[in-house]
């Protein structure tokens, strides 16, 4: 009985193993994986470039050095390349984006549905924060200073502002090489075609009215 009861636990150990295997994104298999933007073969990713066409452009991406334009009601500009800009990406889980802060600028709540997130302050000071999952919903937040380090978790709503009196600026690293970006307002409030607006006053707990209103500018 117990050499059963043995056996039992083992397999049950070895399927539970097998499951995250699987479930988790294969090793590359090769040195790399340029995308080939051109293939008619749909896979999660991009079909692979020949590799006698690759080249170091392939892997280059030029300008995130270049301060992005904050004139616009968020104060803030987002320069995020992804594979579509360095096809050399492709299959490595990685990503990056460097975010340019007027004093007071914010990038709203949001979240990337395929990624972590490690957030890096290379100028000013920067409010930054995430809320915990359903039923907890606890904020977490800090106040970064330059050279500081933060870390979203994957897939969770989170945000960054400026609070410190000049520019800022922050770059940041994802665990995907197209995270992907659902910013909560724009998803709730401006879908198309528009979610029901008694949907939205009952799960805001508002008058519809004041849901139209938050709708309209979309």
């Amino acid at each position: 009985m117990a050499n059963l009861i043995l056996s039992l636990s083992v397999l049950a150990i070895a399927i539970t193993w097998t499951t995250l295997v699987l479930a988790h994104e294969p090793s590359p298999l090769q040195d790399f994986c340029v995308a080939d933007f051109n293939s008619p073969v749909r896979v999660n990713g991009f079909a692979c470039l020949n590799p006698n066409q690759v080249t170091a452009d392939h892997f280059h991406f030029k300008g995130l050095n270049i301060p992005g334009n904050t004139s616009n009601p968020l104060g803030t500009f987002v320069n995020r390349p992804t594979v579509l800009e360095i096809p050399g990406l492709n299959t490595l889980g990685i990503s990056t984006v460097r975010v340019d802060y007027a004093p007071r600028g914010v990038v709203p709540p949001h979240r990337h549905p395929r990624a972590a997130e490690v957030v890096t302050v290379l100028e000013g000071t920067v409010l930054a924060g995430f809320v915990t999952s359903d039923p907890e919903n606890r904020l977490v937040s800090k106040v970064l200073r330059k050279g500081d380090v933060f870390v979203i978790p994957f897939g969770l709503v989170h945000f960054q502002q400026n609070v410190g009196k000049g520019n800022a600026v922050t770059i940041a690293f994802l665990s995907s090489q197209n995270p992907g970006v659902i910013a909560i307002a724009n998803a709730v409030f401006g879908s198309n075609p528009r979610i029901n607006a008694d949907v939205l006053a009952k799960g805001f707990q508002v008058d519809p009215s004041t849901i139209r209103k938050l709708q309209a500018p979309y």
